[in-house]
């Protein structure tokens, strides 16, 4: 393996030197030793990675591929040696998250916050969004996902725990237009509701004989906030589907009821994810290890309290 190593980096270095002879100066290596490596190198590969001609010195499109991969191998294997040198393992260069509002806010800022501290030389961009990123168009390092993810091969998803959406109201308001006591009841009340991509979120249960239910209800008021509908809950404007991260305090204060408490909701799984398609640098493994190791203590399978 080490010197399977050697060859990559002589490799690496012909590229970016250009000829065979000034990788041999900065190598000190003679010309034929770095020609009998590379040779050895693309028969282990079973491609060619160079055209060669009396003039250039090019890249095939394999060798094209074959030297961005290793370029970043061996710069990370360079910054692994430096970290060990200092006797420590430390995070550099800028992180990119992209987390949903709510959850980005009061979950994952004060971890990666955290998290930057116990790294100087880290810088942290994090980007709020309801909407589903491209992790590599986009650029991001890593993202939070709330719900069930589509299949995909460009993806890696660590589960980080699940939350439950609970059916919520006011006392004030229940004992004004009544308890709710069965599924139809939710027809003779006021419904606040998540408009998502032009659509309504659709409400989704589960009876005591494990019916699953999907109910479109009919707003009165649509917000595409969470917090905006907790706190119009609060006023007391109806009946709204949160999840149960966000209204324990209030439950347990009694400002908020849960309602239809025998119909439960569908666990929803929340994932941290990243690119397979590229080599996973330190920052992102040591970001990864660190909202895995805090975040399944508070996403827990029965309730993220």
């Amino acid at each position: 393996m080490h010197a399977e190593l050697n060859t990559i980096a002589i490799f690496v270095t012909v590229v970016e030197a250009g000829s065979f002879t000034n990788a041999a100066e900065q190598l000190h290596l003679t010309r034929s030793a770095i020609s009998k490596s590379i040779a050895r190198l693309e028969e282990r590969l079973g491609v060619t990675l160079f055209k060669r001609t009396t003039r250039l010195l090019g890249l095939t499109d394999e060798g094209a591929l074959f030297y961005q991969h290793s370029r970043i191998a061996i710069a990370e294997i360079h910054t692994a040696e430096h970290l060990l040198d200092q006797g420590k393992i430390s995070a550099t260069g800028l992180l990119r998250i992209s987390a949903p509002v709510l959850v980005g806010q009061l979950f994952i800022t004060p971890l990666i916050v955290e998290f930057a501290q116990q790294h100087p030389d880290l810088q942290v961009e994090l980007s709020f969004n309801d909407r589903t990123v491209d992790l590599i168009e986009d650029g991001f390092d890593l993202a939070i996902r709330i719900g069930h993810l589509a299949d995909t091969h460009q993806l890696i998803a660590k589960k980080l725990g699940d939350h439950r959406m609970l059916l919520c109201a006011t006392a004030d308001y229940l004992a004004k237009h009544g308890e709710i006591k069965h599924l139809d009841d939710l027809k003779n009340h006021t419904t606040i509701t998540y408009p998502h991509t032009g659509y309504l979120q659709k409400w989704h249960l589960q009876t005591e004989d494990k019916q699953l239910i999907s109910i479109k209800p009919k707003a009165k008021f649509m917000l595409n906030d969470m917090q905006a509908i907790k706190n119009t809950v609060l006023l007391g404007a109806g009946v709204a589907w949160l999840p149960d991260w966000l209204i324990q305090d209030e439950l347990q204060q009694g400002k908020l009821i849960q309602t239809l408490s025998d119909v439960t909701t569908i666990n929803f799984p929340i994932h941290v994810v990243w690119s397979s398609q590229s080599f996973m640098p330190l920052k992102t493994r040591l970001a990864i290890d660190h909202l895995v190791k805090h975040l399944s203590k508070q996403f827990r399978s029965e309730s993220a309290f």
